[in-house]
């Protein structure tokens, strides 16, 4: 038994070591981003002998790649001549057009929206966007949201993020560590962590003593000079609280008294003053929120930066690098460590720039490879990316992805570019009311009855997606003699493919079959395709 230890201790200790000589050997940093993940995530499909998912087709990859830069399935004009174009560059000029687009900013600021409301009825959306159209890294984007309005010119929206938990220090000290460092720490709040070793309660309320003097006063986020947070351990001591971050460093800050009752008296008259002045409360000389900034942005363990990228990767190629997000600890090893630590260095290198990172990622193998697999071998596990995820589209996504779909594709051919933007924008508007009726997914989807119900029997779905004027898909079909171009209108439209044999067979089968009601047959076509599970993930 003594023997098994010490061999275990051994190995691990090799390992480690072996890790810190690697990282002195990552791949150089002026790497492009997509090669350096192409090249760690096949050198570890090439080690363990997994097979690989070939390169998705044209159709499916600009599908793919419009879901998820702008938020939508592309238009029946931009599939075509992506499939059609002989430039051995097009997927680069694509990724570069989406991204310089309107849409693309107001996708990211949505997307973002959602992730960092966790639930919540905030909106942080107008300051996302503005960050986003600014090209504001995700540091300077950190430090406005917890910092919030202490920092001069920043918008009002960014003080939501604290203002909407500052109620309950415990949620707002947990959620700012789970989305900004990939850490989970709730469990340490009664007792240390009963399977990670580095969670203790000493870290807990070191990283709530960073929120601890904050509170609101009539709307506005403020901050004392003094305070402190006293705890009991499972054994019942009394500690005081340092001021501590996840890595273990403890932030020094001037002394402090606590007021008498004068003092006391006389800054809750102030206090509410301010309150019905409605002006906000002078910033203290000493902010223990921004120092929580400071010491996250100095890289301590590079919390910020890998849960940045692990949680961009998931986003984009469906699962991290570590899982869950939040539990980025060291019993929880990454799949790919070294690429992990690579962009990591590079997104710290170059200002967080969360638009250079999704670049890096959408233009890489990994990325781009198919989703099906159609071998006799056993599918490999997700964790190895060696084939496509499929992945649940959002509210929005799927909302503005139907409604694109049910346009008649005319409104978006054309050589008047202003004309098309204006038609798409328009459409994508039409869909957000639609959106609110489908709630966000969760990791573990499944159709919900309500959602289910809403696509049967809904009236707002027909009124929605299933008109047949001139400008709608049911129309443009219904107009069309042959029902042969009428289908493949419908498939390129809405599945953004040629469709196979037996499809093409089966659909036009069924209008043949009721030829007496043609009208309301293609209606009934349309309304299949669009509720079909091809339209409800990004594949």
């Amino acid at each position: 038994m003594r023997l098994s230890v010490v061999c275990t201790l051994w190995i691990v200790s090799c390992m480690w070591m072996c890790g810190l000589a690697y990282a002195q050997e990552l791949l150089p940093a002026d790497k492009p981003i997509n090669e350096a993940i192409d090249h760690y995530i096949d050198a570890e499909l090439n080690r363990l002998s997994i097979p690989v998912a070939p390169l998705a087709d044209d159709y499916l990859l600009v599908r793919r790649t419009t879901l998820d830069l702008v938020g939508r399935i592309p238009t029946t004009k931009e599939l075509l001549d992506f499939v059609n174009s002989e430039d051995a560059n097009k997927r680069e000029l694509l990724v570069d057009r989406l991204m310089a687009s309107k849409e693309y900013r107001e996708h990211q600021a949505d997307t973002l929206n959602i992730v960092l409301a966790n639930g919540r009825n905030e909106n942080l959306r107008p300051f996302l966007l503005d960050a986003i159209e600014k090209n504001v890294g995700w540091s300077e984007i950190f430090r406005q949201l917890v910092v919030g309005d202490m920092i001069d010119g920043t918008k009002e929206e960014a003080g939501d993020f604290v203002k909407s938990r500052v109620s309950d220090t415990d949620a707002l000290t947990n959620e700012t560590s789970v989305l900004f460092f990939g850490v989970n720490i709730s469990c340490a709040k009664c007792h240390d962590h009963p399977l990670v070793t580095e969670w203790t309660q000493a870290h807990f309320y070191g990283m709530k003593s960073f929120f601890s003097r904050t509170f609101d006063n009539g709307g506005f986020v403020a901050e004392r000079e003094y305070g402190a947070i006293e705890y009991k351990t499972t054994s019942g001591e009394a500690k005081n609280a340092e001021l501590m971050f996840l890595s273990g460093t403890v932030m020094s800050e001037p002394e402090w008294t606590k007021p008498t009752d004068e003092e006391a008296k006389a800054e809750k008259a102030q206090l509410e003053q301010l309150k019905k002045d409605k002006k906000k409360v002078p910033r203290p000389k000493f902010s223990r929120r921004e120092q929580l900034v400071d010491v996250a942005l100095k890289e301590e363990k590079a919390y910020f930066s890998k849960a940045l990228v692990n949680r961009t990767w998931f986003r984009y190629v469906g699962r991290g690098f570590v899982m869950p997000l939040d539990q980025m600890h060291p019993e929880n090893t990454p799949t790919h460590p070294e690429l992990l630590d690579w962009l990591a260095r590079d997104t710290r290198d170059n200002g967080y720039d969360l638009s250079r990172l999704i670049r890096g990622i959408v233009l890489s193998n990994a990325y781009a490879r198919d989703s099906r697999w159609d071998s006799q071998e056993k599918r490999p596990d997700s964790m190895w990316f060696s084939v496509g995820n499929v992945r649940i589209l959002s509210p929005l996504q799927y909302a503005s992805s139907m409604k694109i779909g049910a346009r008649n594709p005319v409104d978006f051919s054309g050589d008047d570019a202003e004309v098309i933007s204006k038609n798409i924008e328009n459409t994508r508007q039409q869909a957000k009311g639609f959106s609110s009726k489908i709630e966000i997914p969760s990791d573990e989807f499944q159709v919900s009855v309500g959602e289910a119900l809403l696509f049967s029997n809904n009236v707002d779905f027909e009124n929605t997606f299933l008109r047949d004027g001139a400008g709608d898909l049911v129309g443009a079909m219904i107009r069309n003699e042959s029902n042969e171009a009428a289908v493949d209108m419908a498939a390129m439209a809405i599945f953004n493919r040629q469709l196979e044999d037996d499809e093409r067979k089966a659909m036009l089968a069924f209008l043949q079959t009721r030829s007496e009601n043609r009208a309301d047959a293609i209606k009934h076509l349309v309304w299949a395709m669009l509720a079909s599970g091809e339209v409800r993930f990004n594949y």
